[in-house]
C-alpha cells in the first residue's frame, strides 16, 4: 500500500510542476545565449510572449549581467543606473506575469549601446487567438494552442511510473 501511495504522490507532483509550467520557455538568443554577437532583435521579431511564458538568459556571469528597466526611454538611451531588477548569476529565468513591455539591456553600458538589449512585448492569449484566427484555419479547421504541455504531462506520468516501478 504504501508503495502504490509513493507512486501516486510522485506522479502529482511531476503533472503539477508540469501544469505550473504551461507557458513557453524561450532561450533568449538561442545558442548564443545573451551575448554581444546575439542578433537579439531578429531572435525576438518573429515570436508571441504571453502571460505564463519564461524568458531564459544564459550569459557569462563573469563578464555580463542583466538589467530590467522601467521605462522605454532607459531602455533607448541604455540608463540603466535605476533598474527593476539585476541578474548575475549565468542563467536566469524571468517568468513573463502579465500583459505589457519588459525592457532587458546589459548592465555594461557600452554592451547596451552596441545591441545587446531587448525589448518584450507580452501580449494577452486572446490577442494570439485572435491572430491565428486572421491567418486562417489549420488544415483541420480548428488550431490546437497548447497540446505541447498536457503531452509533456503524460510522458512524465509515463516516466514517474516505470521509474518507481523498479524502485522496491
Amino acid at each position: 500500500m504504501g508503495y502504490l501511495m509513493m507512486k501516486v504522490m510522485l506522479m502529482a507532483v511531476v503533472v503539477g510542476v508540469i501544469d505550473a509550467e504551461a507557458g513557453r520557455h524561450h532561450v533568449v538568443g538561442e545558442d548564443r545565449g545573451w551575448d554581444r554577437s546575439s542578433d537579439l532583435q531578429s531572435w525576438s521579431q518573429n515570436r508571441i510572449f504571453m502571460p505564463g511564458d519564461s524568458l531564459w538568459f544564459a550569459y557569462s556571469a563573469a563578464e555580463e549581467s542583466i538589467v530590467e528597466l522601467k521605462s522605454q526611454e532607459e531602455f533607448e538611451s541604455c540608463n540603466v543606473n535605476n533598474p527593476i531588477r539585476m541578474y548575475a548569476d549565468g542563467l536566469n529565468e524571468v517568468k513573463l506575469g502579465g500583459v505589457g513591455s519588459r525592457f532587458f539591456t546589459s548592465a555594461n553600458t557600452g554592451s547596451c549601446r552596441s545591441g545587446l538589449k531587448l525589448h518584450v512585448q507580452v501580449v494577452p492569449t486572446t490577442t494570439f487567438q485572435e491572430t491565428v484566427k486572421a491567418i486562417g484555419p489549420s488544415p483541420s479547421g480548428s488550431v490546437r494552442l497548447s497540446t505541447a504541455p498536457r503531452g509533456l504531462a503524460v510522458g512524465a506520468m509515463v516516466l514517474a511510473w516505470v521509474f518507481t516501478s523498479f524502485m522496491v
